[in-house]
């Protein structure tokens, strides 16, 4: 009797790969374990295992597996099924969804090695200086990687080189795997059993005598074992007993102490659960309770609240609900900065319940974080992190909180899959039969239609906790503050005014310019030569921190120029601004003022955030300078202003959300101000003060931007009324991507015409050298979303097996932000 094993390979392939196991591995293989097989001419990869059956694959022959490498599943049912929803919905491959939601030390994958063969005889004079150079390296060392020979021969292509030494019988190449997940291990000392009797104990003092720094070490160990039983680190011994290491390793060189490695987590928290009691206010109460009425009709539900309403609050509440029913909670954010100010408050409430999971973590991090949410342990009752934490084994989740659910953020761009988390979050507590709040102060137009039809239910919070009025807002006309000279560099004269009033009363300032580096660009005021990327079709920006052009796209950086590239002109000018340009300006005009800036550039590390954002709310910082990372969710108490350097360039782009989302980060941004007693003001800076959004965002007028943008969406044809499918087309050949996507449009266009816009050129035509051009498909409410799909992938198979495209890739993007 024959037994097979369905396969999902970490690979960008539609179908799953069926290899032959014995009767015994039958027995023991479950779905949702990880195997190492052969896959291709001598790779070998890390499959998860979807199904085991009798039935041979009916087209090839099915080779064995290779080994087992779990004990037990590591992906459960309810993940396998999410899986393939994610590759249905988003047009992607299961492959695809695995490589992102596995942490990577899970996808073990083979590695080249070359072994010098040990019977073999070298005739050194065949062989030529690479070979020669190779044999060499390798009696040196018992084994090379092909990396290690690629550095070796400073090439490339090693490959033909180590085939001939094969050909020849010189050397072996093998396939390796390695796991790459290595637990923490801490060094711990402990007494030897020989000295544990009294007697034995007082002659070992007395032989110390002469050693008084051994002895000294000695007396620490029985302090510190005298006042906790546990076992004790080496590194606590070493501190309290202020010795140096040497000492140490001499008493367990002498046999006196016996050293000990212990697992321990990478992930944990240090502090006690203080457990601070939450108390609503009346409208808090009234909404967590018309909340749980909605779920106890599993309905989703939209918390629409003002900024700084306490939405939190209901969500700590909901959590700790969740927890008492013995269930897991997800708590979901756009941004890892975000992440930094809520794990303070969640911790400080559940203690060591609550878990972080988000790409900063180390990849270590990642596998224990999983391991703990997968083994359902109390330590990962609460995980809270960015997007890709609904990927994450959860045996019984009770409540997913999606906050700020309106952010672009929260789609995924590259690589595959493209989901939408909020979407999938959706669909995952649905598997589960988990309740599902998705919570803003400015909520996407999709979700408050879904609300304002009865798909979802709408709970608003339309008061600032504690009644504190909203911030003032008002907005400056920098159009004639340049007319009458009124402004000093990019800042007006009202808002110099008003930053010296807030450093006056020791209140703290926000400004916010959505544009990091110093200037967008460089221009020859003789030529209107302007340095441009050789990879992209976008113009270099200037970062004075390091003196570099560089483009933010490709990463292409080379030293500021001091002349025109073009013409050698002297007269150089840079155009536009960026949060390092208003951070030098600042310093000038205000240099007793302690000032910050939180952008790309300078939130690299892992701890990054965390030290801007402590420093801010430690009152270290007077003004912060940031870009929008600044305007979502985060709490401050002594902010008293809000200044936006430049509304419009957030509504002049080429894009029909940009309105919604101008008005959405500009609320935002406003909401960061007087949250406390005071009311805070805001200060919008435009050259066009009577825009119809930047009127709405100063009287926060949600529902006319609502109604008005709706209007537009439908007349134009767009969500929340029809769903998107973009095409992207990508090529290094521009007349091929061109042909490419004029025959994607004409099969498009016969079936859902007059439904296809494009083929287009979007406003970044060329990026790392390769040419974009996109085709939309807009699908009417009435038509089914499956069956075009279906059609849209049959349409990109026979694009595939046409032979003259092969080097053209086309990506496919559900419900594109």
């Amino acid at each position: 009797m024959a037994y097979f094993a369905d396969l999902i390979l970490p690979l960008p392939l539609d179908n799953r790969f069926t290899y032959s196991i014995s009767e015994e591995e039958f027995q023991f293989i479950q779905p949702g374990m990880r195997l190492a097989v052969p896959f291709g001419k001598n790779r070998i990869y890390t499959g998860i295992v979807a199904a085991i059956h009798q039935d041979p694959p009916k087209v090839y022959e099915a080779k064995p597996i290779h080994q087992i490498l779990d004990e037990s599943p590591v992906v459960t049912e309810k993940q396998l099924e999410f899986w393939n929803w994610i590759a249905d919905y988003y047009l992607c491959t299961e492959g695809e969804v695995m490589k992102a939601a596995l942490p990577g030390a899970f996808l073990l994958e083979s590695e080249s090695i070359v072994k010098l063969k040990k019977s073999s005889e070298v005739d050194w004079d065949a062989l030529n200086d690479e070979e020669y150079l190779v044999i060499e390296a390798l009696q040196r060392q018992s084994s090379m990687k092909i990396q290690e020979i690629e550095q070796l021969l400073d090439k490339k292509k090693v490959l033909p080189v180590i085939n001939k030494l094969v050909s020849r019988t010189l050397v072996d190449l093998n396939q390796e795997i390695y796991e790459q997940y290595k637990p923490k291990q801490v060094r711990y000392v402990r007494l030897n059993q020989a000295y544990s009797a009294e007697a034995e104990m007082h002659q070992l003092l007395d032989e110390l005598s002469r050693a008084p720094k051994q002895r000294e070490i000695l007396l620490s160990y029985f302090a510190l074992t005298a006042r906790s039983k546990k076992s004790l680190k080496t590194k606590e011994l070493i501190k309290e007993s202020n010795a140096s290491a040497s000492v140490l390793k001499s008493l367990i060189d002498k046999g006196i102490f016996e050293e000990f490695f212990l697992d321990t987590d990478r992930v944990g928290f240090d502090g006690g659960s203080q457990n601070k009691e939450i108390h609503l206010n009346e409208d808090q109460r009234h909404a967590f309770e018309h909340i749980q009425d909605n779920f106890r009709e599993n309905r989703v539900c939209l918390l629409h609240g003002v900024t700084s309403s306490g939405k939190t609050e209901l969500y700590i509440k909901l959590i700790e609900k969740a927890i008492q029913n013995g269930k897991q909670a997800l708590y979901v954010l756009p941004e890892i900065a975000l992440t930094t100010q809520l794990i303070k408050r969640l911790q400080s409430y559940f203690g060591d319940k609550v878990l972080v999971y988000h790409s900063k973590y180390s990849l270590n991090e990642r596998v224990e974080v999983y391991r703990h949410v997968l083994n359902n342990s109390e330590k990962g009752r609460i995980v809270i992190g960015a997007r890709s934490c609904i990927f994450l084994p959860f045996k019984d989740l009770g409540l997913i909180v999606v906050d700020e659910e309106h952010e672009a953020t929260f789609k995924q761009f590259d690589p595959a899959p493209r989901y939408h988390a909020r979407d999938a979050a959706v669909v995952l507590a649905a598997k589960f039969k988990a309740n599902i709040i998705l919570g803003s102060a400015t909520p996407s137009l999709e979700s408050y239609f879904n609300a304002d039809h009865n798909k979802y239910a709408l709970v608003e919070l339309t008061r600032r906790y504690g009644n504190v009025l909203m911030p003032e807002v008002e907005v400056v006309d920098i159009k004639t503050a340049h007319r009458k000279k009124k402004m000093t560099g990019h800042f007006s004269e009202r808002l110099i005014d008003e930053i010296k009033e807030c450093l006056k009363e020791g209140e703290q300032i926000i400004l916010f310019q959505n544009r990091r580096g110093f200037s967008p660009i460089l221009e020859c005021n003789t030529c209107g030569h302007s340095p441009q990327c050789p990879n992209c079709d976008v113009s270099l920006t200037y970062h004075s921190h390091n003196n570099q052009l560089r483009c933010h796209y490709c990463g292409y950086h080379i030293a500021m120029q001091h002349k025109c590239m073009a013409c050698r002109s002297n007269e150089i000018s840079t155009k536009g601004f960026g949060t390092e340009q208003v951070e030098t300006e600042l310093k000038a005009l205000f240099p007793e003022s302690r000032i910050a800036r939180m952008d790309q550039d300078t939130t690299r590390g892992k701890y990054a955030y965390e030290k801007i954002i402590a420093a801010f709310e430690n009152e270290e910082t007077d003004i912060l300078i940031g870009t929008q990372m600044l305007t979502k969710g985060l709490d401050f108490r002594k902010v008293g202003l809000v200044g936006i350097m430049n509304a419009d360039n957030l509504l002049n782009f080429p894009d029909f959300r940009a309105h919604e989302r101008s008005f959405q980060l500009m609320l935002q941004v406003a909401g960061r101000s007087g949250r406390t007693k005071k009311r805070g003001k805001v200060l919008i800076q435009s050259y066009n003060p009577h825009h119809r959004i930047i009127q709405q965002v100063s009287t926060a007028d949600y529902k006319e931007m609502y109604k008005e943008q709706l209007e537009d969406r439908y007349q134009y044809k767009y969500p929340p009324y029809y769903r998107l499918v973009r095409l992207t087309v990508r090529c290094r050949d521009f007349s091929k991507t061109n042909e490419a996507a004029e025959w994607l449009s004409r099969s498009l266009n016969s079936v859902f015409d007059p439904y296809v816009l494009g083929p287009e050129f979007p406003p970044v035509a060329r990026i790392r050298n390769e040419y974009y051009k996109n085709i939309l498909v807009k699908i009417p409410q009435k038509q089914s979303l499956g069956k075009t799909k279906r059609i849209i992938q049959k349409v990109l198979n026979s694009f595939k097996s046409i032979g003259a495209y092969r080097s053209v890739r086309v990506v496919a993007n559900v419900d594109p932000q």
